[in-house]
């Protein structure tokens, strides 16, 4: 039988706690629904809402707008009361009658009927996170 040193025993260690933390891949479903709604603007709708505990809204659920350079949307009004967030990127929001930039990690809200047009003027691919209040 060979004689293990110090070295080789670390060596060994090191190579069994490397194989342990390596894991397969799980796969997971997509749960969501991407539908090209403008030219350059893919709208990724997140499967499900969940029950919401704010008063006057019963339910919540999630969608991307992920928006090209160059890209707009048309600016129809809100459907619902939302909560708007840039996860990436930046945009210019016309919301009724004013305008304003949404840098990375801007928060803004929008209530049900509000005109807002969002044009992406970078160079960058803009997300737009919303958080749709339903009643």
């Amino acid at each position: 039988m060979n004689k293990v040193d110090r070295r080789s025993a670390l060596g060994i260690g090191l190579a069994a706690a490397s194989a342990a933390m390596i894991k397969p891949a799980a796969a997971q479903t997509t749960g969501y629904k991407d539908t090209t709604r403008w030219p350059g603007v893919v709208v990724r709708e997140y499967e499900g809402e969940t029950p919401s505990l704010i008063p006057g809204f019963k339910t919540v659920s999630m969608r991307d707008f992920i928006m090209q350079p160059g890209s707009k949307t048309m600016g129809p009004p809100m459907m619902n009361a939302m909560i708007c967030h840039i996860t990436e990127g930046e945009l210019r929001v016309e919301q009724d009658e004013k305008t304003f930039t949404a840098k990375k990690n801007f928060v803004w809200t929008c209530n049900k009927d509000t005109k807002e047009q969002s044009h992406n003027d970078g160079n960058v691919v803009a997300i737009m996170r919303v958080t749709d209040l339903k009643a």
